[in-house]
């Protein structure tokens, strides 16, 4: 007999370990490290849409299963710990939709929201440009109002998935006159329209999932604004909260964990205190992310706790992997190996999202502002 978790999530964690293992038994997935960034698979997202695991948090009305941000933290850490591929539908269901469903109007969120659930859409971030990485202030990449909506010119770099994306939201300078800060808004473009190219950036793994999206004359519809015109700052670093404060920024890790769970030496005192300490390390993380999820069920937009967390995720990762090498044997150190491929990726951690001193700067300002 089974009984339900205190957070009312256990039957979704459930569902969703039963079908990441019904997967990896049929050998339709190996898990592996970051495969919430990497692991692409269309055919998998379209899995969980079906179970309806996209969206959860999200109102029946836009397809989702009116639950809360908690019960989304359950199915994004049970599927991090698979390490299953979820590329194809992550960033529209962490960032995406509950950005559009706080600043959407009634006819974006109709268009847009069902279509993450079902995850007919997939969506990239064109956020960092080649002068303007964490200072997305910066950016130059420049949207001209003409008749019945916008005109886009410009760049955007190190774009994951666009390759892949039907959508791209897209942060944009709407008013050259005004401070940097003021002259931003947000926009949600089809991949498919007249004048983007993607061009792919192939990254040391010699996979590529980085881009570089060029704008030539794209035309926008007025409708696809997302939000107030001219908001895109505030509005950006609210959707900034929901994707640094996910359990992606300190479980991309974790199959090199369970890993060193299951062949470390109960009898080495060393190897048992190191990987001890790593364990509670992540029960602390785990628990801030329950913090963040929770503030966000209540409305808010917790950039301070969400920038602390990927602060201390990142560095929890890369410690991850240094206590790997040492624990692990050496026949698992290969560059093709689960914690050779780890290794490869690890450069990016600290940088995506935010870089560590982008990210300590914020936590400071807003520790003034309280």
């Amino acid at each position: 007999m089974t009984t339900e978790s205190p957070d009312g999530t256990f039957a979704l964690r459930s569902e969703v370990r039963e079908l990441t293992a019904q997967w990896r038994t049929a050998g339709k997935y190996t898990p592996r490290s970051d495969n919430w960034l990497r692991g692409f698979d269309l055919e998998f997202s379209k899995e969980l849409a079906s179970r309806w695991l996209i969206g959860v948090s999200w109102p029946t009305e836009y397809g989702g299963r009116g639950l809360s941000a908690i019960h989304r933290l359950a199915v994004a850490e049970e599927l991090l710990r698979a390490g299953a591929p979820v590329a194809a539908h992550w960033v529209g269901d962490r960032q995406i939709g509950p950005a559009v469903l706080r600043h959407g109007s009634a006819e974006l969120k109709g268009e847009i929201l069902p279509g993450i659930v079902a995850s007919d859409f997939v969506f990239c971030l064109g956020m960092s440009e080649p002068s303007a990485g964490s200072d997305l202030a910066a950016v130059s990449t420049y949207a001209e109002p003409v008749e019945g909506g916008w005109l886009v010119n410009g760049r955007k770099i190190w774009t994951s998935g666009a390759h892949d994306a039907t959508h791209i939201y897209l942060l944009a300078r709407t008013d050259r006159k005004v401070a940097k800060h003021r002259g931003l808004s947000e926009f949600i473009v089809d991949m498919a329209s007249d004048g983007i190219s993607v061009s792919p950036i192939v990254d040391i793994t010699g996979e590529r999932h980085f881009n570089e999206v060029l704008f030539d004359d794209v035309f926008v519809p007025e409708h696809r604004v997302l939000g107030a015109v001219g908001n895109g700052w505030k509005q950006v670093v609210e959707q900034l909260s929901f994707e640094r404060g996910g359990p992606e920024r300190f479980l991309s890790t974790y199959p090199v964990l369970a890993r060193m769970l299951d062949v470390a030496d109960p009898a080495d005192a060393s190897a048992k205190g190191a990987v001890g300490s790593l364990v509670a390390r992540l029960a602390t993380l785990r628990r801030l992310a329950f913090e963040v999820a929770r503030k966000i069920d209540q409305g808010h937009a917790p950039v301070q706790q969400s920038a602390t967390l990927k602060y201390l995720g990142n560095a929890f990762e890369l410690d991850v992997l240094e206590t790997a090498r040492t624990i692990l044997p050496p026949s698992e150190n290969r560059p093709d190996s689960l914690l050779g491929h780890a290794l490869l990726a690890s450069p990016g951690f600290t940088v995506r999202g935010g870089a560590a001193e982008v990210l300590l700067g914020l936590i400071a300002r807003e520790e003034k502002r309280t």
